[in-house]
């Protein structure tokens, strides 16, 4: 599903504006147990399932809004994907040191200016690249707070924060046609049901647009997630100086052809077509 960005104190807004919808007439407000941490919002199963159920219909409806997305991915999440998906880091050294470094991913956190200046083929230029080609930032990412777990909120806060890298790294832009591919990327390589749910939006696509998704893109996409190693173990900070080719190759990663240049031709195409036409 295809989302704008967020700024931080909206995101925080959305969040509650989320929660106070569907829990507006809800019977448990009384009995609504303490947060666990700063920004949870805690909701009783049947809330978690009617905010899930409500956020999945708004999200088809109106996919550009990335307070539903993130309510759909992380009542869907719990409890057992992303408990799932931290255990995958606790069986890795890497994912333990994350665990217990907790680092956010943001524009000051990252020193975007020095990314700028790395060699154009490295992990951190590429990145910094396509935030500018592609016009987002790291800094809008919506907070989570409808995992009551701490530790798995902050697992999902990563995988969410961790997305733009892999469009970096795989090259995908933010179009409909581009997300879908990294979104079912990730769902092979997560198994997060959010990702997999997006794959709803493929109705969204134009006829020539939906088969290149199922001819190219979407096999791709499950072949790679399948085969490559677990991503929300890499430790994003500490490879931004590497050469993007060596980690692509590292990870398992093969690049998928590049949509820009394959919409481009098809628009050249069509183009050309309707002139010859005349």
């Amino acid at each position: 599903m295809i989302t704008t960005r967020l700024r931080p104190v909206h995101s925080l807004l959305q969040c509650n504006h989320a929660f106070q919808i569907i829990t507006r007439c809800s019977l448990s407000r009384l009995q609504r147990s303490p947060p666990n941490y700063a920004g949870h919002v805690p909701l009783g199963g049947l809330e978690k399932a009617g905010l899930a159920v409500g956020a999945a219909i708004m999200s088809l409806l109106q996919p550009r809004r990335a307070d539903l997305v993130a309510a759909l991915g992380e009542t869907t999440a719990s409890p057992f994907f992303i408990t799932r998906l931290r255990n995958v880091m606790l069986s890795s050294p890497t994912g333990r040191r994350i665990l217990r470094d907790r680092p956010r991913i943001t524009s000051s956190s990252l020193d975007l200016a020095r990314l700028r200046n790395l060699p154009p083929t490295t992990v951190g230029h590429a990145y910094v690249s396509w935030l500018a080609r592609e016009g987002v930032s790291p800094d809008t990412r919506s907070p989570v707070c409808f995992i009551d777990d701490e530790e798995c909120a902050y697992v999902m806060q990563r995988y969410r924060e961790s997305h733009d890298f892999l469009h970096a790294l795989t090259g995908l832009p933010v179009v409909v046609e581009g997300e879908l591919a990294l979104k079912a990327f990730e769902f092979a390589n997560t198994l997060l049901p959010m990702t997999g749910l997006s794959l709803f939006a493929v109705t969204r696509l134009s006829d020539p647009e939906r088969r290149r998704f199922f001819s190219i893109y979407l096999p791709w996409a499950l072949y790679n997630g399948l085969q490559c190693k677990e991503l929300i173990n890499v430790y994003w900070e500490e490879v931004l100086d590497m050469d993007a080719t060596a980690l692509r190759a590292e990870l398992g990663i093969e690049m998928p052809l590049d949509l820009r240049d394959l919409r481009r031709q098809r628009k050249a195409n069509k183009g050309g077509t309707h002139a010859s036409s005349k």
